[in-house]
């Protein structure tokens, strides 16, 4: 490979020296190396007599014509945690000490899309698959049965394997809902449905081999996410459900996300963070900060945030900032631009575009991170962003709890809840005592169980084994689904249970109906 001096020459434009934000990289793995070492290392390579046995990232592009590939692959939460742990370093640098942050960013903008692409342009060469998820426990899978699961998979409800991280604001639900390991000290995120960081888990008799979901998207992605999503988004899975809890903890931070074509010109995004907020449980006084108060001053409140970020005096929220009370299963709709963040006491499922680190802080509440370190501001990026017409009277008409009932019939019915119109994603809530027949009509669809101990995944054709799904955990069903029944199951039978779903608007899934 080029050496370190190099590499972090050849990327300084890409990744700047913002702490958190870079430009999204369209370097390939060739990129990383040498041209004269290459050829020097090939020459010696077909010299050599006997088995030769290439390891390391780019070995198939030192023997573009090796017989057989092994590759060795890892979910991104598992990268993470070990560079977290100092394990692990960056693509090509000996950096495993550097600022787990730091690493995160140059994986997040140069390493994993050069990986990705490696990834795919190997894909039909490679004869062995090896999970290294546990460190001491590898897992080899030929490519024939890898591809064979993966085609299954996608035929049938997705459940992916969650991961949970604390934060400076996180809370206790979570820890109790879900019977998380009561050590932390809580837990602010769970990413439930994040293909690009999330794993999926495939067993074979006593042995679980766990793989990158992303993996599901870039082999398969016309069969996951239907032909009208596939030509919209291309290898990229559009819509992201997560949860945060501040249920016993503090308000997020306050917070814009970049217009579509700020996020394309400055990060390289083809589509933006849009979001919203699902609120799953709430507390007593909890509210939603959302939009502006109608009478805002935008050079009062620039003036204070800039005075807020240089003298370290509290930010003025609610003199600039409107607020809503929240109750369980309000749904607040948060298309890019509009000033937005949940205060403490809110259980949120957070249903958005898959882009999820393009958040710009304003104001984090006079807060450390939990590395000890105040969490980066980013008031310019934020400034060129806060749609200033977005104040009370709108947020109050079109951003909040805008719910209509589509269809109904005996012990059902289903309701739009948003997103806004500016968003492509469409969600439907369904409130069901009896069972309920859906249709992906060719569009993935995602789905999360937002009332309810636990509910019954079907296929009336009997093409997948039924699926259970538990209170607020997330299920994908892909688009090559097609017909699945929603029926109340467990000890709560007969009470009114509730879904939230959610697809690409125009991939239209149709309406549901009582069987």
């Amino acid at each position: 490979m080029l050496t370190e001096p190099q590499l972090k020459s050849l990327f300084d434009r890409e990744l700047g020296d913002d702490p958190v934000f870079g430009v999204l990289s369209h370097a390939t793995i060739d990129t990383f190396f040498d041209g004269g070492k290459l050829t020097r290392i090939r020459e010696q390579i077909e010299k050599a007599n006997g088995m030769k046995l290439v390891v390391g990232t780019g070995a198939s592009v030192v023997c573009p014509g090796a017989p057989l590939i092994a590759y060795v692959d890892m979910p991104r939460w598992e990268i993470q945690k070990r560079q977290r742990a100092g394990l692990l370093g960056n693509l090509g640098l000996s950096n495993r000490t550097a600022p787990a942050s730091e690493k995160y960013k140059r994986a997040f903008f140069l390493d994993w899309r050069v990986a990705d692409r490696l990834k795919v342009s190997v894909a039909k060469r490679v004869a062995v698959f090896i999970d290294t998820t546990e460190p001491s426990s590898p897992k080899m899978l030929d490519a024939q049965n890898y591809f064979t699961e993966l085609l299954k998979a996608i035929k049938a409800p997705l459940r992916l394997v969650p991961f949970f991280d604390p934060g400076p604001w996180g809370g206790q639900w979570m820890k109790e809902v879900f019977d998380l390991p009561h050590e932390a000290v809580n837990y602010a995120w769970c990413f439930d449905c994040v293909p690009e960081e999330n794993s999926l888990r495939l067993r074979f008799d006593d042995v679980i081999y766990e793989l990158p979901a992303i993996n599901l998207v870039l082999f398969f992605p016309q069969q996951l996410l239907g032909e009208a999503v596939y030509a919209r988004f291309g290898a990229d899975f559009p819509i992201r459900f997560d949860l945060l809890d501040t249920m016993g903890g503090g308000n997020l931070s306050l917070q814009v996300h970049p217009l579509r074509e700020y996020a394309e010109q400055q990060f390289g995004l083809s589509y933006t963070q849009d979001e919203s907020y699902y609120l799953l449980d709430v507390e007593a006084g909890a509210k939603i900060y959302l939009g502006l108060k109608n009478a805002d001053d935008p050079n009062a409140m620039i003036r204070d945030l800039e005075l807020a970020q240089r003298s370290g005096e509290t930010f003025p929220t609610d003199r600039y900032v409107h607020s809503i009370p929240a109750k369980k299963h309000d749904h607040f709709l948060i298309p890019a631009g509009t000033v937005h963040c949940s205060g403490s006491g809110c259980m949120v499922l957070e249903i958005s575009a898959t882009p999820y680190i393009f958040t710009f802080k304003m104001w984090d509440w006079l807060r450390m991170g939990l590395d000890g370190l105040p969490r980066p501001i980013h008031l310019e990026h934020a400034f060129a962003n806060i749609r200033w017409n977005q104040t009370q009277d709108f947020v109050d008409c079109e951003l909040t709890n805008v719910v209509s009932v589509v269809a109904e019939g005996p012990g059902w019915r289903e309701e739009r809840t948003g997103l806004h119109k500016e968003e492509f994603i469409e969600t439907r809530r369904h409130w069901f005592s009896v069972p309920v027949e859906h249709d992906t009509r060719g569009a993935v669809n995602v789905l999360n169980l937002v009332e309810g101990s636990s509910v019954l995944i079907e296929s009336p054709t009997a093409s997948f084994t039924p699926f259970e799904l538990h209170y607020a955990e997330t299920v994908i069903l892909p688009a090559a689904v097609g017909q699945y029944r929603i029926s109340p199951c467990g000890p709560e039978e007969n009470r009114e249970f509730a879904t939230v779903k959610a697809y690409v608007r125009n991939t239209h899934t149709g309406n549901a109906k009582a069987t």
